[in-house]
């Protein structure tokens, strides 16, 4: 480059000024100035590229905090929604528990049942020599389904007081009709008649507070007899007055 400007200077001191133009000695001027070396100052570029470095690295650090913040703030919304949405299971779960629970009290307040001794026909039992449960099979209500048509035996669900109430008929003759009520074994009531002739029969009731488990059944009067017919005069009933 030192060589071009050289030259030029040369061609333009040496050019005979008649023959050039003034127009053609600036623009030969105007090249001299173009190609002469601009003084570059190292450092400063060197210092402008570190503080530009420097710059960019606080950038990305920034950048990286901000990030980190970003990721720790996410991870501990999701932490708090995963509570929020175990509580609500939890919620969701005693609810169901209480309301199942609500559900069986009021089952368990909901207790009736009525029964007789057969569906259809005629039929005598006994007379027996010892105490015999009476089974009754014809099943007309069994509202908490606490009577067994097949034992004879009511089953309290709850605590409470019960009404029960029982009819015993049978053919006049020798032989009494009677069945006595217990509650497990114990001896409540009994209901009796003795007609030396013609159709007789006896009933009676009693109001009992049951336990849970505890049972209630009628046990046939020994040496008795105990008639039904598709008349149903046979007949055992209880319900639950109310729970304690």
């Amino acid at each position: 480059m030192k060589t071009t400007v050289m030259f030029l200077l040369c061609l333009l001191a040496g050019s005979d000024s008649k023959n050039l133009t003034e127009a053609e000695k600036e623009v030969l001027a105007q090249q001299v100035e173009y190609l002469q070396p601009c003084p570059l100052d190292i450092h400063a570029v060197l210092r402008e590229m570190a503080a530009s470095l420097a710059a960019q690295k606080e950038e990305i650090k920034s950048l990286q905090r901000q990030n980190t913040e970003n990721l720790e703030k996410l991870n501990t919304e999701s932490t708090q929604l995963r509570k929020q949405l175990q509580e609500q299971v939890t919620n969701l779960e005693k609810q169901k528990t209480e309301t199942d629970q609500l559900k069986q009290q009021l089952q368990a307040k909901q207790v009736a049942f009525s029964a007789s001794l057969i569906t259809e026909g005629s039929l005598t039992v006994g007379p027996f020599n010892t105490y015999t449960t009476v089974i009754f099979k014809h099943v007309v209500t069994n509202i908490g389904n606490a009577y067994s048509p097949h034992t004879g035996i009511f089953t309290a669900p709850v605590k409470g007081v019960y009404n029960f109430e029982w009819c015993i008929s049978a053919e006049g003759g020798q032989n009494p009709t009677g069945a006595v009520l217990f509650r497990n074994s114990e001896h409540i009531y009994i209901a009796y008649e003795h007609q030396p002739s013609h159709f007789s029969s006896g009933s009676n009731a009693a109001t009992l507070l049951l336990q849970p488990g505890d049972k209630v059944f009628l046990r046939q009067y020994i040496y008795s007899l105990v008639f039904d017919s598709y008349n149903h005069h046979t007949t055992f009933s209880g319900y639950l007055l109310f729970t304690m």
